[in-house]
């Protein structure tokens, strides 16, 4: 049998905030965005905050209006970036099948040792334990024979909890959980099985599989395996070494996009995230893009091409995924998902084109360089580009990260946190 953990780090952004200066302890605070009126939004909140009903990716107002006396800490995310990583160095003593599912968030597959630690419940709380006293933070973590039972557990106790879901327990614990609390299930996808008399992830599990195909296409063999304890998923590692092959980003959308520009919102946003960790890997320019996309039927598409030069710029390789979108995709069904990936990377100077002028692609490193330092300073949130912002919800969905799509279907594993 399978001994699968998923860790879940409580309040992590928050938590990260109250470690760095211990004054805020004991105060309603929030992680926000950037703060200009209503495009400031709620990144994260910690319990005290969460007791007044704020919620992640509210406007800060919103938030004030519930509780007057919170306290707003600007986002630094090269501190998120740096405690994960202990964090992750703390799992690795147990095993070395690890997946992020996102900043705070990981899959351990700990049935090859979990017996040298008194089973899988013994290994969880030697992680529990040596993260809140090693790190300063909390994790909830969840024991289970598949991920997404797993993850299911971490989040039925928190904050600093472990709670096991086995077989003899399962049926008793999770099939009386609403259907929403399965992971995968969004807000569509409940209302439709809502309307089909399904409520709970019991009900979901003693539909015929055939008729939840014929609800909800592909998808429906997917929520009754995982319904039903049955899905095999593998914890597929994020392999974080010197010989990374390729960095990628994705990420599946909260709603149907149909339009081209709802697109290219995403493209571009996901481009800024794999370029800011190839500058942070430093492991040379990207000169090939690949992008891929998911439409709502759960159907994949592939398509890769060469940058017009190496780069680590954003906008060179959001370019590239722009025309590289515009060939592959024919819009026979609206998209659900994208993502973007670099690799064939090159090392050290490279050769200039004697044919063309480089001051373009000089000024590019410039101005890139110039927002990754104010970013390092100040936070993530604190400059975007003016094509993310224009459309607020695509920004918040890109920070929540909560709707991503199932590993056996996600075209890269990276998420940004809760």
């Amino acid at each position: 049998m399978r001994i699968i953990l998923h860790s879940d780090l409580n309040n992590f952004f928050a938590s990260v905030e109250e470690q760095k200066n211990p004054e805020l302890k004991g105060k309603p605070i929030i992680v926000v965005g950037k703060k200009e009126d209503r495009h400031g939004i709620v990144l994260a909140k910690n319990t005290l905050a969460k007791s007044f009903g704020i919620k992640t990716g509210e406007a800060i107002w919103q938030a004030r209006n519930k509780c007057k006396d919170v306290v707003e800490v600007p986002a630094c995310y090269p501190d998120y970036t740096r405690v994960s990583k202990e964090v992750r160095k703390i799992y690795e003593r147990f095993t070395d099948k690890i997946e992020s599912f996102g900043i705070d968030e990981c899959w351990l597959d700990v049935t090859e040792t979990a017996r040298l630690f008194g089973g899988g419940e013994g290994l969880a709380e030697k992680i529990r334990k040596a993260v809140k006293e090693e790190i300063g933070v909390t994790v909830s973590v969840g024991v289970s024979f598949n991920k997404i039972f797993a993850k299911l557990a971490s989040d039925m106790k928190k904050p600093d909890a472990i709670t096991v879901i086995n077989y003899d327990n399962y049926k008793n614990t999770v099939w009386k959980l609403p259907v929403e609390d399965l992971l995968y299930v969004g807000r569509s996808t409940k209302e439709k099985l809502n309307r089909h008399g399904v409520y709970t992830i019991g009900d979901l599990a003693n539909v015929e599989e055939n008729r939840l195909r014929s609800w909800l296409g592909k998808w429906g063999s997917y929520l009754y395996s995982y319904a039903n304890g049955t899905d095999q998923s593998p914890v597929v590692p994020n392999l974080e070494d010197e010989s990374v092959k390729s960095i990628g980003n994705s990420l599946t959308h909260y709603k149907d996009l149909t339009t081209v520009e709802e697109v290219r919102v995403l493209l571009l946003m996901l481009s800024e995230s794999v370029a800011s960790r190839l500058r942070e890997e430093k492991i040379g320019k990207a000169i090939t893009v690949k992008v891929g996309v998911i439409d709502n039927n759960l159907n994949r598409y592939g398509k890769q091409g060469k940058t017009e030069y190496p780069t680590t710029s954003a906008l060179e390789i959001a370019k590239t995924a722009y025309k590289l979108f515009d060939e592959l995709y024919s819009w026979k069904r609206p998209v659900r998902g994208v993502g973007v990936t670099v690799c064939d990377f090159t090392h050290g100077k490279q050769q200039l084109n004697m044919f063309e002028n480089n001051e373009k692609e000089e000024r590019e490193d410039r101005l890139t360089e110039a927002v990754e330092n104010i970013r390092q300073r100040f936070g993530n949130g604190v400059i975007q580009r003016a094509s993310i912002l224009q459309d607020e919800r695509l920004y918040s969905a890109d920070i929540k990260g909560k709707h991503t799509a199932p590993a056996s279907n996600r075209i890269d594993s990276s998420k940004v946190d809760e």
